[in-house]
């Protein structure tokens, strides 16, 4: 269409010679037969509505005082430039008059603009779709209007809805004159979707060897209407069908089937909107691996390789899983070849395997080995950190200049700054988005860029809400990236200085009588900027009473009170391995009860509660929030020192003098005489937890998590009995609903709050009884698929089955006496506000009237 123009163009040239070629005035004529140089006296342009005559005097490149023939191929080039702009509807350059006697010629440049476009419209569409159809077009207002836009948008809006399952769709462009814009149009895209079209049936013609069920889920965007893809699109992606094609005839690699190849794929429609799908298929003989050889390898010998190739003399030709072993791509956990070699350096490492000999059925391959030499780092380049500090990013990644490259240390790098919590984790792990590998071999040495995106980590809450028939309001603010460094900076305080991953966070909460809480923390994660080891300082006071302003009960003679601080150090160990982190803490809580006889085991008194906790943890998960890949373990110890083992004395009998009584052993005391204050003035115990979470990716974003959790606290002494305090809650959401400390809340959804925990009686508490959770374990398995990953949010599904159950003595434990439910769920993070979530959750297993239907909301990570 363009050429066609242009020789249009072209012969309009000559035409307009003739008409307009002669001097104004005079005979003369320019005789086309013999081009003649002019001077350019002057361009004009005529025409022109939207562009300026520079603007297009500039695209021709024609000056006054420059030399031109007349005619020649420098004419037709300016007429092609002007074409190529795609601006206008006709082009021609003409000679407007001549002046013999100075060979001068004055030329007009006449244009027929192409209309532009007021507005984009859209009809047949949702509004949803309607914004992503405009992101793809990238339609702007006054654009031009032109046939080959209206084509390629055409077939950018088929594609798009071809991708969804709408392979019959429709697209007419209906163009209207705007009555309010002069020379401009309004242009509408009338979409006719159809009926989408899903897959009812596939079937496999000429397979025998390999079961249908694996050649079924070879295929991921390829599914027909099977029980097993009950939770896949059954849509027919136009766009993935030929990469499930390949995936299928490497599925029937994988079995041996070497030769296997599609001989036919027919797609016909067994009804409205349904496809059915028949592959005919060319299996061929299976082959076995005979010898396996290897070449120009020196690093390491055949035998080192062969064991992590794990492939056998008779095995089944299994080229999929031979790649997999020599390139990567498998499994996380599994070794790889080029793995072996990347870690120690050899960055341009290359293996080629050939197939060296074919007889009958077995096949000889020689693994051809180019090791290359050793690549060191070069620049280590940091993009996109607006806000954190450089150095901080710098002294989490593995990766230093002068080290030799190593595969591990790169991965591990990316997945500590996907961990970091400040940055996206999604984009940091996209090759060529997130990061690069820019190597060179002429010197051998590697630069490595990670490009990172700021998100919003800090949080604020200012909320109020009514529950349990009173108001309570919250004003709290955490501080992610905080940065003491800065504090004296005056340009930092915007509102705060942030920047060094520093967490800053105080929170207080109150209804004015009933309940107030406040409390502050903070943590360095690199303890003076030079090695992970962080640290962690935490302040809290919080006081309840029984006071309920919508009964109209003022009640101070009723409260519990707890104030206590806490200090504690972490250092990343560097075995096993480098996720290992151990964990010290020591703590002191200080709790006041008068006449509070709802949740402990006596009313009034105070209790002290010095602690030290030792705690070995382990995270290799992906990222925070939405991990795909790796494991979580802790196990932590918290002790008091042991006050009954060292008394010699006994409050609860007094001499003749009206002193506590000398014993000749603690195990001569009898507590049941002495008060609750003289028996829980210091409280004892030591306390064991273990908690494990496994990530496994199934299948592109859906992950299966599992996890376990067990929790014991014990005393020292059994006449003393158990602390009164840090016991176990199970049951319900997992949340306190104020924070009140005592007890550790632990969820399990489909039962109300608390009620897996078991009671016993006390004589110090006026009730008769209070919660005596001492042992507890719980199991989960949530399968979750994500609906939104970005910065701005990130939004999970998930479906769960869980169990457990809660203990007053370690000798009922039982493992296997669980509560178990099951429940669906959705998970909301937005980085000002945090994690929100919704459960619905069925307990199977009836407990006193507390199972069935149960909904729970979720605020903050829970474990």
């Amino acid at each position: 269409m363009r050429i066609s123009k242009i020789v249009l163009a072209s012969l309009l040239l000559f035409m307009t010679f003739g008409a307009w070629g002669q001097q104004k005035g005079s005979d003369v004529v320019v005789d086309y037969n013999r081009p003649k140089k002019y001077i350019v006296g002057g361009v004009g342009v005529e025409g022109n509505n939207y562009l300026s005559p520079d603007q297009i005097l500039q695209v021709t490149g024609l000056q006054k005082g420059m030399e031109i023939t007349v005619p020649s191929e420098e004419i037709t080039s300016i007429v092609n430039r002007l074409w190529l702009q795609r601006y206008f509807d006709d082009v021609a350059v003409v000679v407007d008059s001549i002046v013999p006697a100075t060979d001068t010629a004055f030329f007009k440049i006449r244009i027929v603009e192409r209309p532009r476009v007021s507005r984009w419209t859209f009809s047949g569409v949702k509004s949803g779709e309607e914004k992503e159809l405009l992101e793809r077009l990238n339609l702007k207002r006054g654009g031009e209007f032109s046939e080959y836009v209206a084509k390629t948008s055409t077939d950018i809006i088929k594609r798009y809805y071809k991708e969804k399952g709408f392979l019959n769709v429709k697209v007419d462009v209906n163009t209207k004159r705007d009555t309010v814009i002069r020379s401009a149009i309004r242009v509408q895209f009338a979409v006719d979707r159809g009926q989408k079209v899903k897959i009812k049936t596939i079937t496999f013609n000429g397979v025998e060897s390999v079961k249908e069920g694996k050649l079924v889920r070879s295929m991921k965007k390829t599914k027909d209407k099977r029980l097993m893809n009950f939770f896949s699109s059954k849509k027919f992606n136009e766009g993935e069908y030929d990469n499930d094609k390949r995936a299928l005839i490497s599925k029937l690699n994988e079995a041996g089937y070497r030769d296997a190849r599609i001989v036919k794929d027919t797609m016909y429609y067994v009804e409205p909107g349904r496809l059915q799908i028949d592959f005919d298929i060319d299996e061929g003989k299976q082959y076995f691996f005979r010898n396996i050889t290897w070449t120009g390898n020196s690093v390491y010998d055949a035998e080192n390789l062969n064991k992590i190739l794990k492939i056998n003399k008779g095995d089944v030709y299994d080229v999929v899983t031979m790649e997999k072993r020599l390139f990567g791509g498998g499994k996380q956990s599994e070794y790889d070849i080029s793995k072996l070699y990347k870690d120690n350096g050899y960055l341009f490492f290359q293996v080629q395997p050939v197939e060296l000999n074919i007889e009958g059925d077995s096949v000889d391959v020689e693994m051809r080995v180019v090791e290359g030499k050793p690549a060191t780092l070069n620049n280590i380049v940091i993009n996109g950190n607006d806000l954190t500090n450089e150095r901080v990013i710098r002294r989490q990644i593995f990766t230093r200049p002068g080290y030799l490259f190593s595969q591990t240390d790169f991965e591990g790098s990316i997945r500590e700054i996907a961990s970091m919590g400040q940055f996206d984790p999604e984009s940091i792990m996209e090759y060529g988005k997130g990061y690069s590998i820019i190597p060179n071999q002429l010197n051998n040495t590697v630069d490595l860029v990670y490009n990172v995106t700021e998100k919003p980590s800090s949080q604020l809450e200012l909320s109020g809400g009514w529950g349990g028939n009173t108001f309570v309001a919250t004003v709290g603010v955490s501080f992610n990236n905080f940065s003491t460094r800065r504090f004296f900076d005056k340009s930092a305080w915007r509102p705060v200085p942030l920047g060094d991953a520093q967490n800053l966070a105080v929170r207080f909460q109150t209804n004015g009588t009933y309940y107030t809480s406040l409390s502050a923390s903070f943590s360095e994660p690199w303890l003076f900027g030079k090695k992970p080891t962080s640290l962690n300082l935490s302040l809290y006071y919080t006081r309840q009473t029984n006071s309920y302003i919508y009964y109209n009960i003022l009640n101070n003679d009723e409260y519990m009170e707890v104030y206590g601080f806490a200090a504690g150090l972490g250092k990343r160990l560097k075995w096993p391995d480098r996720y290992f982190v151990l964990y010290n803490q020591l703590s002191w809580q200080t709790y006041k009860l008068q006449n509070w006889a709802y949740q402990f085991l006596f009313n009034t008194g105070i209790s002290h509660n010095l602690s030290y906790t030792l705690s070995l943890s382990r995270n290799s998960t992906d990222q925070q929030i939405y991990p795909r890949m790796g494991s979580d373990f802790s196990f932590s110890l918290q002790l008091t020192p042991p006050y009954s083992l060292l008394r010699k004395k006994d409050n609860g009998v007094l001499d003749a003098s009206g002193n506590p009584t000398k014993v000749s052993s603690w195990k001569d005391i009898n507590y049941d005489l002495q008060s609750s204050q003289d028996r829980y003035k210091w409280i004892e115990y030591h306390k064991w937890t273990f908690k494990g979470a496994v990530y496994t990716k199934l299948i592109g974003d859906l992950v299966l998590m599992a996890r376990a959790q067990f929790g014991y606290l014990g005393y020292y002494n059994r006449n003393r009995g158990y602390s009164p305090f840090e016991g176990f809650r199970v049951g319900g959401d997992g949340m306190s609903g104020y924070d009140t400390y005592g007890s550790e809340i632990i969820s399990l959804r489909g039962y109300e709050n608390y009620s897996l925990t078991p009671t016993n009686m006390s004589s110090y508490n006026s009730t008769g009884q209070y919660y005596a959770g001492n042992v507890y374990d719980k199991f989960t398995v949530e399968l979750r698929y994500p609906v939104i990953l970005q910065p701005q949010s990130t939004i999970f599904a998930l479906l769960f089955l869980e169990g457990g159950n809660c203990w007053s003595d370690i000798r009922d434990f039982n493992p296997f006496q669980i509560r178990r439910s099951a429940g669906v769920g959705v998970r909301v993070f937005l980085p000002m506000i945090g994690l929100l979530g919704v459960d619905w959750g069925y307990g199977f297993d009836n407990h006193d009237g507390y199972g069935g239907s149960q909904f729970h909301f979720v605020i903050g990570q829970q474990f």
